[in-house]
């Protein structure tokens, strides 16, 4: 079959790989492997036993996975890409979001001309499939990790290239979806492996999710996400409310226990109170349904997370980890992401805070078993 373009007659090759004809590009007919399909890291499938996109990992030409410390030969995993069409899957928060769906579906359409972005979806929908799961066996398998790096690997390459408009929204979705990855997996599959019971010689090494979202945040002027042709402009209302402007002064909306846990009062100010911005933050959220819980609420608390109330968190402060309990136990039944990370951290905390500091009572009080457990957890 013959088709024109610009003047030019292209011809299909008849007995080229379906993946080069889903990517709409012209096979080499290279075997075992085609050029196009070894330079994107999938299985070359011109027969019919083999699936669409099926990913390799590194000197195998067959997918792996850990099992038992060990690593293993897996059957190949089956258009796990497409798992993204639900809505579930790479819904961010609880709440319907038509918006998001559109953008996930458009983002798979680009991840088949951008390796880095097919590698960091492939990565996310595999994190997605080990939280459905619900396996107290929270490790990453070996796959997961392999289109991890793989995605970071090359977007770090791409970025020290000039960037054209085509670029910049399969640039700030992989930046999206390596901050999900970062944020999900913890280093710590039990609350005594995890944050903040684990021991660290290093403290700059606690929070290190918040890196990562920092790291993405800083492409924000490169790429423009709301850009007059950016697929992300239909998200605008989520952006304004994740960088809404933060309260200034008082203790409007805190309920009157969780002020008074903070010392906070109607002369408080961020500058004068290190819970100020956490507090609020947290509040709004508590306030809500879960079913109302968004990411954009969920990033005003992570903004909070700065100068002196970062650095009491990494200090084990008492309060500070309070706050950060109670908004993994509300977030956490929302947003699938935040899920996998509270599995360890959230019980982590609470035992750090009974084993630590179960002389205070106002911290006490909000964990189970205490007096205002059934109204905060």
């Amino acid at each position: 079959m013959a088709s024109t373009c610009r003047g030019r007659t292209l011809r299909r090759s008849r007995f080229g790989c379906r993946n080069c004809k889903l990517r709409k590009l012209k096979c080499d007919q290279g075997k075992p492997q085609c050029k196009r399909c070894s330079s994107f890291g999938v299985l070359c499938n011109f027969m019919p036993n083999i699936p669409d996109l099926q990913p390799v990992a590194t000197d195998t030409g067959r997918p792996l996975v850990v099992a038992r410390g060990k690593a293993e030969l897996q059957p190949p995993l089956m258009n796990a890409v497409w798992t993204s069409d639900a809505s579930t899957t790479y819904q961010l928060n609880a709440k319907y979001d038509f918006n998001m769906i559109q953008v996930n579906r458009k983002l798979l359409e680009l991840a088949f001309a951008y390796p880095f972005l097919m590698h960091a979806s492939l990565a996310v929908a595999l994190t997605y499939d080990r939280h459905l799961n619900g396996s107290l066996d929270c490790r990453r398998t070996l796959e997961e990790c392999y289109h991890w790096s793989q995605s970071t690997v090359l977007l770090n390459k791409r970025l020290r290239e000039p960037i054209e408009a085509k670029d910049k929204d399969p640039i700030w979705g992989t930046a999206a979806a390596l901050a999900i990855l970062t944020f999900s997996s913890p280093d710590a599959c039990t609350p005594e492996q995890a944050w903040p019971l684990k021991p660290s010689s290093d403290s700059s090494s606690d929070l290190d999710w918040l890196r990562m979202s920092n790291g993405k945040m800083s492409l924000w002027h490169t790429v423009n996400p709301l850009r007059p042709d950016s697929l992300f402009r239909v998200m605008a209302a989520t952006y304004a409310h994740m960088n809404s402007p933060l309260p200034e002064g008082g203790i409007d909306g805190i309920p009157s226990a969780l002020a008074d846990l903070c010392n906070l009062n109607e002369s408080s100010t961020p500058g004068n109170n290190p819970y100020f911005h956490a507090a609020h933050t947290l509040s709004q959220t508590l306030e809500l349904p879960d079913s109302e819980v968004t990411t954009g609420q969920t990033q005003l608390f992570i903004r909070s997370i700065r100068g002196p109330f970062k650095d009491l968190l990494r200090e084990r402060d008492p309060t500070a980890l309070l706050l950060l309990y109670l908004w993994y136990r509300k977030t956490s039944r929302s947003i699938w992401w935040i899920e996998l990370r509270a599995r360890a951290e959230c019980p982590s905390i609470c035992l750090y805070l009974r084993r630590y500091h179960k002389e205070n009572a106002a911290v006490q009080a909000f964990l189970p078993g205490g007096d205002l457990a059934d109204k905060w957890n």
